[in-house]
């Protein structure tokens, strides 16, 4: 049983890690272009905290899922595993949004969407596991500051 337990945590830490990968693979030249040709604010922190942070926020993802993964299977876990891919789908869209396709204000909206889907989830997370919701908690004060930090650039940007 323990081996099950751990191929889990491992599956879901790389599905959440996949996310981040799969976003960093769009983002081509615009990162190193594009992007430092964009009005930013005085609060936009520098490019290489963003890394370390979504490994460690996607590795918290991962240990939340399993969290909730680990508990028999019912309605409301079920549903609250949907709603986590629902918004790990809006989490991998972003980056292909925001620097693939340059669509800073489409990219607003998506994380819009995120920050949403991640609400629920904290919500159906803590039905089945306190500590799993709770380990989603640091992931929506980051996307709340990107949020506003999208906001405030697609507002300094705008033509």
């Amino acid at each position: 049983m323990k081996n099950k337990s751990t191929f889990r945590l491992i599956v879901a830490i790389l599905i959440c890690q996949s996310a981040g990968l799969l976003g960093t693979l769009t983002m081509n030249d615009a990162f190193a272009e594009w992007y430092p040709s964009l009005v930013k604010p005085a609060f936009n922190p520098p490019g290489w905290v963003f890394g370390p942070a979504w490994i460690l926020l996607y590795t918290l993802m991962g240990i939340a899922l399993y969290v909730v993964w680990q508990k028999k299977k019912s309605k409301n876990r079920d549903l609250a595993i949907a709603a986590f891919a629902i918004q790990l789908v809006l989490n991998a869209m972003w980056t292909p949004i925001f620097f693939g396709m340059q669509q800073v204000f489409y990219a607003l909206l998506d994380i819009s969407l995120l920050w949403i889907m991640i609400a629920l989830t904290i919500y159906l997370f803590s039905r089945i596991s306190k500590a799993a919701a709770w380990l989603l908690v640091p992931y929506l004060a980051w996307v709340t500051f990107a949020m506003i930090l999208n906001y405030s650039i697609w507002q300094l940007n705008m033509v």
